[in-house]
């Protein structure tokens, strides 16, 4: 009888005689092996180890699959939901499943040719069956959603794992609800962890997506109970459950205390509860909200000691895990005004570049509200100017709003109550002492009570709700400022505090730990490395130590306990070096790696890291 291998080539296509040469050399070459092995001389030499051919195994698998293309000795056929066949060999399923390996050992399936797997879809069979005698897959938005449940019925683990790995490659704010619940679902508690993590860390963004209208009351109560969401504000938590309701405001208001249980409202400002959630006629219409109002009205009255010892699930702040953080550094001096931005990856130990500013711009102030970044005033390299130019990390894109109300260049900025101050500057022919605020909900500025003092270079942070302008230079007198003064929202008005041991004029200000430091800056010719650091509890300044050098006009931002003080000028030139300084240790250090360029009056913040 002639050898099956043989008659392959008759009346086949390229693809069959591609095959049949792989079964015709697999059988010369076996023929060639066992001729070899008869005349092997023997020696008395030591033993060697055995012979071991690495391509055994893969030229193995290849045979088997053209064999089952071609239907020799297959001894089972599966069937799909949809009745699609698929011819394989028993041995070759139980070797690599433990679901066929079960089915065919100790199931009547064992004596079946033709086996039916309920809940398997034929283009995922035939996927999946493909890959036990090759090892390949290839896993696509079209497959993935019938590939990763058969793959896990059939407990095949490492094509299940690899549809995992695809699907959190593509979570986005559109669809990370709806890869949760597939993967809640079938049990893939990995992709379920890292699809919790993405959406307490992308929160803001995904509640603006159209998946998160469609979740139960159950699931958005899961979600915004979270200690670990990423959120700028509580506010944002409130409209997200407001806009929830409203979506479906018939079958939804009733579910409105479950969710408002949740919303911590006491850590939202006191204008925003009056003027906001006071006036929501969701809340008024429902008298369990209103116990909730009231817990957040009574925790504003409170001060200090009181305050820390009421306690409810309502008044803990929210501590968000968060993404990698990058630190951003915003156009400057360098030596004119220029549109350059980079980041540092703390992680890396790397700078990068990002999207340009649309024009050039130095000396102004820097800010984020909602996750975009805020570059307000400053000096384009021929005048001073009124623009706020916005940055989006997440699109890497820039964008512009409304104008100040006033030109400000070398001006002082800082978010309160989620709310962007702009506070002094240099208008190009006078010193300001006026100062603004900008409402991004409404996106527009109005002007609030003056300072006392005119002050251009001025610095400016925030402690405890309060907005504290510090030195500066008064052009009225001609002399850099010691003085510093407090702005209180509620009374829209400025104090004094006590003032810094020198003079500083284009000090960079940071807070740390309700503590308000002053670093570097300058007193006419003079420029400082010292800093020192305000109490507001105690009312006092202290020196801490020096930095390694001079530097005034520096970027100054807080993160992880330590404050980094980003480039600057020394009085000759400009710096492209950050100084850290921890106040646990009272030392200071250099990142370990320089700006691409130096740069002085450069915005900076942190921000989470562009993907």
């Amino acid at each position: 009888m002639d050898s099956p291998f043989l008659n392959l080539s008759l009346g086949e296509n390229a693809s069959d005689k591609q095959e049949s040469r792989l079964l015709l050399r697999y059988a010369s070459q076996s023929s060639l092996d066992e001729s070899s092995q008869k005349h092997v001389p023997r020696s008395g030499t030591k033993e060697k180890p055995p012979y071991h051919n690495h391509h055994h195994t893969n030229r193995a698998f290849e045979v088997m699959n053209v064999m089952r293309r071609q239907n020799l000795l297959c001894d089972v056929t599966l069937i799909s939901d949809n009745n699609s066949e698929v011819s394989a060999h028993k041995m070759v399923l139980a070797a690599c499943s433990p679901y066929f390996y079960a089915m065919f050992t100790s199931f009547e399936e064992s004596k079946s040719e033709r086996v039916t797997l309920q809940g398997v879809d034929s283009t995922a069979l035939q996927l999946l069956v493909d890959y036990v005698y090759t090892s390949e897959v290839h896993v696509t938005e079209e497959n993935v959603q019938v590939l990763l449940p058969a793959a896990n019925l059939l407990q095949l683990t490492d094509v299940r794992d690899a549809c995992c790995d695809f699907l959190q490659g593509q979570l986005h704010p559109t669809n990370c609800l709806g890869i949760r619940a597939f993967a809640d679902l079938h049990g893939c508690l990995e992709l379920l962890s890292h699809a919790d993590s993405y959406i307490e860390q992308h929160f803001s963004e995904v509640v603006e997506c159209e998946e998160f209208l469609t979740l139960s009351p159950q699931q958005v109560s899961k979600l915004i109970c979270s200690d670990r969401l990423t959120v700028p504000s509580e506010e944002k938590v409130f409209e997200c459950v407001v806009g929830w309701v409203h979506h479906d405001l018939e079958t939804r208001q009733t579910q409105l205390p479950l969710l408002m249980e949740h919303v911590r409202l006491p850590l939202l400002s006191q204008d925003y509860l009056m003027q906001r959630v006071e006036e929501e006629p969701l809340l008024k219409a429902n008298l369990q909200c209103k116990d909730f109002l009231i817990e957040a009205f009574k925790y504003h009255l409170l001060k200090g000691e009181q305050k820390l010892s009421f306690k409810t699930p309502r008044t803990k702040p929210r501590q968000p895990v968060g993404l990698p953080k990058v630190l951003l550094v915003v156009g400057g001096q360098a030596p004119k005004a220029i549109r350059s931005v980079e980041c540092f990856d703390f992680k890396e130990e790397r700078w990068f570049q990002v999207a340009e500013m649309p024009s050039r711009r130095c000396r102004a102030g820097l800010s984020i509200i909602g996750g975009r970044v805020y570059a307000v005033g400053g000096f384009n390299g021929s005048m001073r100017v009124r623009t706020v130019d916005v940055y989006d990390p997440s699109t890497d894109q820039w964008t512009s709003c409304s104008s100040m109300e006033a030109r400000r260049s070398t001006l002082g900025v800082a978010v309160l109550n989620n709310c962007i101050y702009a506070v002094g500057g240099f208008d190009g022919s006078t010193g300001l002492n006026s100062a603004e605020v900008y409402d991004s909900r409404k996106n527009e500025w109005r002007l609030i009570a003056p300072m006392s003092t005119r002050r251009s270079s001025v610095g400016v942070g925030v402690v405890n709700s309060l907005l504290y302008a510090v030195g500066g230079y008064d052009g009225a007198s001609r002399q850099c400022l010691s003085t510093v003064e407090c702005y209180h929202p509620d009374m829209d008005s400025w104090s004094p505090v006590p003032e810094m041991s020198v003079r500083r004029s284009g000090a960079g200000v940071g807070v740390l730990d309700g503590i308000l430091y002053a670093v570097g800056g300058h007193d006419g010719p003079l420029v400082r490395k010292s800093v020192e650091a305000y109490n507001p509890e105690a009312e006092t300044w202290t020196q801490v130590a020096d930095m390694a050098y001079c530097r005034r006009n520096a970027g100054v931002v807080a993160l992880n306990g330590l404050l980094y003080v980003v480039g600057g000028d020394d009085g000759s030139a400009n710096l492209a070096s950050v100084e850290v300084y921890s106040p646990k240790t009272d030392t200071w250090s250099m990142l370990p790696s320089s700006m691409g360029i130096g740069r002085s009056y450069a915005g900076v913040a942190i921000i989470d890291k562009p993907m």
